[in-house]
């Protein structure tokens, strides 16, 4: 999508917290390539040098290598910006699970950290990253955002406390902030390796080295995957709104269609076997299923449509064949 047809102007800086970070430095490539000034603010504790490597001789993009976790750093990466995407986080249930007090650090007291820099800075509008995890045990079908559950993981109580405090931000010092609740993010660049990988790169290096994919459970639990191209235009959609009525709020950014996880692992086999005919024959493995896994996911989209114009581009299938192609180019 051409980002200028949602009428971005060209000279608003922006800055990208965890802009080295898969989603991230995704969205810092569409901003340059709209002209914009793009500021990246990364501590690289799980972004990547090589996802950015590429814009280094960009003028129009500045790297400040440091953690939301220190204040000074926030004001000083929000100084006369214009808007700020906080795509800045620990992610993974897992993760929250093992360590709920780094992921509280980084999740709640980073967030809080850069509204306060963004406070300071006038800046114009606060775009963050917000997760599904929020819908927790709720059990209504599709999400919509006013219902939500109780939140079954350490990393869903964090993300659920960034909604509560930008709410607060909003009602108290007039920051105007807009939150994108992810519904499990895919594409280009999104990292297959290490012990919190997502389930769409891990399987895909799994099955392009002959190996066995392991689902967690039956596989019948499904999930709104949702290509990063969508979420790109949301993200831009959402800064570049004039629409009043759509700010200081939360919205779903998915697909709105669900796919359980065998149906993902026959997607796959499928589209990988189109560059190596073996990869259809590889058995999955089921294992036991992850302690706060929400059993399904499918989000109602139609508050974005109707209060941001969010038209998604790419379901499942269209998005797993332009992933799949880039991960076989880059990490075959």
């Amino acid at each position: 999508m051409n980002i200028s047809s949602l009428k971005l102007d060209s000279s608003n800086t922006v800055l990208v917290t965890g802009g080295a970070g898969f989603i991230g430095s995704n969205l810092c490539e569409s901003l340059l390539s709209n002209g914009n000034t793009v500021i990246c603010l990364d501590n690289f504790a799980t972004g990547k040098r090589e996802n950015i490597a590429g814009f280094a001789s960009n003028n129009n993009f500045t790297l400040i290598e440091g953690d939301i976790r220190d204040l000074n750093t926030c004001k000083k990466a929000c100084s006369n910006v214009d808007y700020v995407l906080h795509q800045a986080a620990l992610g993974s249930v897992p993760r929250s699970i093992n360590d709920p007090i780094t992921s509280n650090d980084v999740n709640v007291s980073g967030f809080l950290n850069m509204l306060v820099g963004a406070r300071d800075a006038n800046v114009k509008r606060f775009v963050y990253a917000a997760s599904s995890s929020t819908y927790g045990d709720s059990t209504n079908m599709p999400k919509v955002e006013e219902i939500i559950g109780k939140p079954l993981s350490p990393y869903a109580i964090t993300k659920y406390v960034n909604e509560l405090y930008a709410d607060i931000f909003s009602n108290t010092y007039g920051l105007e902030t807009i939150g994108l609740r992810y519904f499990n993010v895919f594409g280009r660049k999104q990292d297959p390796n290490g012990a919190y990988a997502a389930v769409i790169p891990k399987f895909v290096m799994q099955l392009m080295s002959h190996e066995s994919p392991t689902i967690n459970g039956d596989g019948s639990f499904s999930r709104d995957f949702t290509y990063i191209d969508n979420v790109i235009q949301m993200n831009i959609r959402a800064i570049a709104s004039n629409n009043k009525d759509a700010i200081n709020t939360v919205y779903n950014v998915a697909y709105g269609e669900r796919t359980d996880l065998k149906q993902l692992v026959e997607l796959l086999k499928k589209y990988l076997s189109e560059f190596d005919s073996k990869i259809k024959n590889v058995e999955t493995i089921y294992g036991p299923q992850r302690t706060g896994d929400v059993p399904h996911s499918l989000a109602s989209i139609s508050k974005a449509k109707k209060l941001l114009g969010y038209n998604p581009e790419y379901n499942i299938e269209s998005g797993l064949k332009e992933a799949i192609s880039w991960y076989w180019k880059n990490l075959k």
